[in-house]
């Protein structure tokens, strides 16, 4: 049986790395909603009604475990999603709490950078109110990043302005570290580095998604010797063309490098 992941669009792709990273010979279905993506700028309604579509999918595909790749996601439906199926569904959501912890050490301030949907939901505000006793946690919605990443534009001379402008109502200097809250920023990482002070962290959520899934499919006896292959599904339509494969490769190359 395979692992399945989805998401909205490429974003995922950081967070199946994770996995190759610690469950490397498992077998892996990924689904990108790339007929919908961007999710962060639609209503709830519209983009509960993709996931359950994509999951849907995902089930009939034979996996033995889903993981919703997309922090947006996770907050508008995992748990109804764990309600209908009998299989483990594992989330995501911004890594706030480890981000929190980091204030003991620096005491600096943490900045929460993730799409519209996600800042507005009540989960993202539950788990700042849970873990952020010292007033530190910011917040800001950088929509422009998951387009940019959809169109495999990782240029500085495009991304740099956008966040330069993005950010600047913000002191940098306050910040020590910076939460990765949507599964697209990772690709930002190094254009982040070249705006905030040295020594800044960018932390996400994806590490710990990953050795999540290990400790459940552990307890669970369905560790598996698989081949490490991946199947690419595109809203349903399996992915077979070689430039688009390729661009999958190129991905997890590319997150290769920014470790």
């Amino acid at each position: 049986m395979t692992i399945g992941f989805f998401d909205s669009g490429i974003g995922g792709i950081t967070v199946l790395h994770q996995a190759l990273r610690v469950l490397p010979k498992e077998d892996y279905v990924f689904y990108a909603d790339t007929a919908h993506v961007p999710y962060g700028e639609k209503t709830k309604d519209e983009v509960r009604g993709y996931i359950f579509d994509a999951v849907d999918f995902i089930a009939k595909q034979g996996v033995k475990a889903i993981v919703i790749a997309c922090n947006t996601a996770t907050s508008i439906a995992i748990e109804d999603l764990r309600r209908k199926y009998g299989f483990p569904i594992l989330g995501i959501e911004p890594a706030v709490k480890p981000a929190v912890q980091k204030w003991e050490g620096k005491r600096k301030k943490v900045l929460v950078l993730a799409t519209n949907l996600t800042l507005k939901e009540e989960k993202y505000h539950k788990l700042v109110k849970s873990v952020d006793h010292q007033d530190i946690v910011d917040n800001l919605a950088l929509p422009g990043l998951v387009e940019f990443a959809e169109k495999f534009e990782f240029h500085d001379e495009k991304v740099l302005p956008y966040l330069r402008e993005q950010l600047s109502s913000f002191d940098l200097n306050e910040y020590g570290t910076v939460v990765l809250g949507c599964t697209h920023f990772p690709y930002f990482t190094n254009h982040l580095k070249k705006l905030f002070p040295e020594g800044v962290d960018m932390i996400s959520g994806s590490t710990g998604t990953a050795k999540n899934l290990r400790r459940i499919l552990a307890a669970r006896s369905q560790l598996s010797e698989g081949s490490g292959d991946i199947v690419y599904y595109q809203s349903g339509m399996k992915v077979e063309d070689s430039k688009l494969l390729a661009n999958y490769q190129e991905l997890l190359v590319m997150l290769d490098h920014l470790q």
